[in-house]
C-alpha cells in the first residue's frame, strides 16, 4: 500500500521525537509499503529569519514570503531539515532520497492569488510522480521538502500540508497521515474529535474553533479525500509508533477525517 506521511512542528525540532517518527516510517517501508515523506520546517525557518533580523508574518496560517524569505526557505527546508530527515531514516537502515518539489518537476507551482498578496507563496499546479516511482523501485523513501518550481522559473514556498495532499493524490496513496505537534482536531468543548466529517469543517471554521495552521491542514484533508485518497488522519507525532498498525488495527489517537 502507499502512504504519504507529512512531518512538521515538534517532530522536526525534537531529536527524540524525530527518531520515533523515523523508526515508525522505516518500519512501514520494511513491511513492504511504499512511503513518501513530505515535510515543512516552519519553526527552523522562523528561527533563521529572526537571526537575519526579519519578522515572520502569517495570514490564515500561511507565511508571507518575500524574495529573501523564499531564499531562506529554500536553504532551510531543502537543505538542513531535508538532510536531517534522510539521515534519521538511514539510522534505521532505510535508504532515503531527499529532494525539493522542484527536482525532476515532480511538483510545479503557480503563485497563490490572495488578498493581501503573500509574495512567493505558491500552490501546486501540476504533478509528475515518475521520480517518486523510480525512488520506490530502488527500495528508498522519497523525502520531499515543501518548495516547488513555478512555470516562471521561480521557486515558491508551498504549505507543507497542501504539498502532502497533492503528493497523496498524485501517487494515488491509500493513506495520508499528518504527524503533528497537536493531539488532533479539538471541538468547541476542547476535546479531541476522534472522527471529523468534511461537512463539519465549515462550522468549525465559522465559529473560529479551528484557526491558524489548522486551516490549511483541514483544507488539505478535504482536497485529498475528494480526490481519491482513502484514509486521512491527523496524528500526534508522539503516537508515531502506531503508524505501521494504522490500516490493520483500531487506533484511538488523533483525528480521522472522513468524507461523511
Amino acid at each position: 500500500m502507499k502512504f504519504v506521511v507529512k512531518l512538521g512542528g515538534a517532530a522536526l525540532e525534537n531529536p527524540e521525537l524525530l527518531q520515533r517518527c523515523a523508526r515508525a516510517i522505516a518500519e512501514l517501508a520494511r513491511d513492504g509499503h511504499k512511503v513518501a515523506v513530505v515535510h515543512g520546517g516552519g519553526v527552523q525557518l522562523t528561527r533563521l529569519l529572526a537571526q537575519m533580523g526579519k519578522k515572520s508574518e502569517f495570514v490564515a496560517g500561511l507565511r508571507v514570503t518575500d524574495a529573501e524569505t523564499r531564499d531562506a526557505a529554500l536553504m532551510v527546508l531543502g537543505g538542513r531539515v531535508n538532510k536531517s530527515l534522510v539521515a534519521s531514516l538511514g539510522q534505521y537502515g532505510q535508504p532515503a532520497m531527499g529532494l525539493t518539489g522542484g527536482d525532476g518537476h515532480v511538483f510545479r507551482a503557480r503563485k497563490k492569488k490572495t488578498i493581501p498578496d503573500l509574495g512567493y507563496v505558491g500552490e501546486i499546479a501540476a504533478t509528475d510522480p515518475r521520480w517518486l516511482d523510480a525512488i520506490w523501485t530502488m527500495g528508498a523513501i522519497p523525502v520531499i521538502s515543501s518548495i516547488a518550481l513555478g512555470f516562471d522559473g521561480e521557486y515558491y514556498n508551498i504549505n507543507a500540508d497542501e504539498m502532502a495532499a497533492a503528493c497523496a493524490v498524485a501517487t494515488k496513496a491509500d493513506a495520508l497521515v499528518f504527524l503533528t505537534d497537536v493531539p488532533g482536531v479539538k471541538g468547541a468543548d476542547g476535546n479531541v474529535m476522534r472522527w471529523l466529517s468534511l461537512q463539519q469543517i465549515p462550522a468549525l471554521e465559522a465559529q473560529a474553533v479551528v484557526s491558524g495552521g489548522m486551516l490549511p491542514k483541514l483544507n488539505a484533508c478535504r482536497d485529498a479525500l475528494l480526490h481519491g485518497v482513502k484514509r486521512v488522519r491527523i496524528l500526534p507525532a508522539e503516537s508515531a509508533s502506531v503508524l505501521p498498525d494504522l490500516l490493520s488495527s483500531r487506533v484511538n489517537d488523533g483525528t480521522e477525517v472522513m468524507v461523511a
